[in-house]
This record gives C-alpha cells, structure tokens and sequence, in this order.
C-alpha cells in the first residue's frame, strides 16, 4: 500500500499506542492523517511534531458526540480506530458502565466510515475477547490461538466483551456489506509513552518514587506476554495492508514472564531496593494470558522484533529520563485505577 497517496484517520490517536502507529505511517510516507481525540486521556505532546509539519490535522471531539463520527471518517480512505474508554487493569475491574460505552463509540463509527466508503477498517483489539476460564492455571503453558476466543463466549468484563463485539460487527459488514476490515488483538502492551495505569509503566514508576514496601498487585505468579508498542504499530500496518476480511489476529509475543520476573528485573535494572508486598486483593485479571502468533507470522509476516527484558530496558530509560519524581509520586496512586 502506498501511504503517501491515502487519507488515513487514526482515532485516540494522541494516546499511547496510536502517536506510535502515527510515527510508523509517517516513516511510511503518510502526509494526510486526521486524527480525533478528545483528550481525555491523550497528550498533544504525542503529535506535537506531526501537528507541527503538518502531516496530522487534529479533530478534538468526542466520537461519542452526535456527528462526530461522520465528520471524522469524511474524506478518509482508511481507518485505524484505536479510541476507546479504557485504562489499565484496575480502570477494567472496577468503571464497568464506562468501559461498555465502547460498544456504542465502536457501532456509531463503524456505520459512519461504511456510509462514507471507507476503504479499510482496522480495529484496535484486545486479549480481554478470550475466554477468563482458560486463563486460571499458572502452571499450564497456554497459548491463546484465535480460534479459543469461543464459543463459549466468556470474554473479560465490559471492555472484553465491548471488543468481542466490535469484532463480530466488522466480520459482519465484511459478510454482509464487503466492507474491508481487520482487528488486531493486542497483548498487553508496553513502551515509551506509555502511562502508569498499566502494569509495566506502573512497576517502572514505584521504582521511580523509590516505593518500599514495593507494591505488587497479586501474588507475582501471573504470566503475561508484554508486547513492545513499535510491534504493534507494525503488526497494525500490516493488517492493514493485507487482511481484508474482518479476520482478527493476535499481536503479541509468545515470551511467558511472570509478574514477579518483571518486578525483580525493575528492581534490578533501576537499582533500587525495596521489600516487596503482594496485594492478592487488588484486580489481577486473568492469571495465565500468552498469545499464540502463528496466525500473524502466516498471514501478516509478523512476528515480534523486540524481546521483552530489552523493550523494558529501554523504557525504564524514557521514563525516569522524562518524568519528575514529586510529581509522580502526587499522582500515582489515582492513576493505578483511572484513566
């Protein structure tokens, strides 16, 4: 695809994930990106050079706002919707009624860009689509493949079952319309930029604040995949370029790093030392979520450029090289279950 000649828009796109995307097509040759983001969560900072060059245009709108949606998709050739009411583990537990408007801000664009004969549709997913029972044995070496997302449907809160959803709408329009669309199942996600209501960025900041007791949330046998942000944008260019069938793909690495694996390399890396106290009563979420990326390596040639210990590595760089230890510490606590 020659991203120099299309009109793209990349909704939320001053937040964490999507400033990123923007860097990839931008390197791509992208020249005409809309982005609509309400700031409620997003920082101008993000795009601040893109705004500046005038390769991105901003729309600061609410897509939940009567016609905002239509007035985002006019004129765009392909969208990457990456906007959604979400946070981190504690933000997904505990704000239910928030995280299930997505269903809403995912139906109303979705309607918008078909009308407005979008070409391509590319979603922003999440491992929250799989199954939490097949996610409660530590000691089994699982590896959620596409197909296990159900039936049994048993997704992970509302803004599981909000992505699910969103996925079997685009699958649909695909059906039913031909719409061109692909959704992209991101597997806890880290990196530069990234904000402190998720686990990697909130480990780094209890560093940063030099936290004794070190706090964990859990018992520090959860196992995750963390995935690097600059393979997801790429993973999210490459749906875009070749899945046109409303296909939902896994992007995430299958490294298998428990909780405390994390903690101790944090503690290491940064050089502070600190007792370390579990909390098993905070929201831990599933105890055992690892993607299987064989379906990303067949149809999208992907696979993770990026290993774990060195893309944390490099953000513990970027954080304590940009953030300020008092104001961290006024605001930390708040920000482990909001936005």
């Amino acid at each position: 695809m020659d991203w120099s000649r299309k009109a793209i828009l990349v909704t939320g796109g001053a937040s964490f994930i999507s400033s990123h995307l923007i860097d990839l097509l931008v390197d791509r040759g992208a020249r005409r990106i809309r982005v609509v983001d309400d700031l409620s969560s997003g920082r101008l900072a993000n795009i601040q050079g893109h705004l500046d060059s005038g390769a991105v245009e901003l729309l600061r709108a609410d897509l939940l706002a009567p016609g905002v949606a239509q007035r985002a998709v006019s004129g765009m050739e392909v969208v990457f919707h990456l906007a959604a009411i979400h946070g981190g583990r504690g933000f997904v537990d505990l704000h239910q009624a928030a995280c299930a408007q997505n269903l809403a801000l995912d139906g109303m664009l979705i309607k918008a860009a078909s009308e407005a004969a979008v070409e391509k549709f590319v979603f922003a997913s999440s491992g929250c689509v799989y199954p939490n029972h097949l996610q409660q044995d530590v000691s089994r070496e699982l590896y959620l493949a596409e197909g296990m997302v159900g039936p049994p449907y048993d997704a992970d809160n509302m803004y599981g079952w909000a992505k699910l959803m969103t996925e079997m709408t685009l699958a649909a329009y695909h059906r039913d319309l031909g719409f061109r669309t692909a959704s992209c199942r991101f597997f806890t996600v880290y990196g530069e930029r990234g904000v402190e209501n998720h686990a990697v960025i909130a480990m780094i900041a209890r560093a940063f604040v030099r936290q004794d007791p070190f706090e964990v949330w859990g018992d520090g046998t959860q196992v995750r995949n963390w995935t690097y942000v600059g393979d997801i944008a790429r993973g999210m260019v490459l749906a875009a370029e070749r899945i046109d069938d409303g296909t939902a793909v896994n992007l995430g690495t299958e490294e298998r790093t428990r909780v405390i694996e994390a903690v101790e390399e944090v503690l290491r890396y940064t050089g502070h030392r600190a007792t370390i106290k579990f909390l098993p009563h905070m929201p831990t979420g599933p105890l055992n979520r690892v993607a299987s990326n064989r379906l990303a390596r067949e149809l999208l040639g992907w696979e993770p450029q990026v290993k774990f210990m060195d893309g944390l590595h490099r953000t513990i760089d970027w954080y304590f090289s940009t953030r300020e230890r008092h104001a961290v510490g006024g605001y930390l606590a708040e920000m482990l279950t909001e936005r």
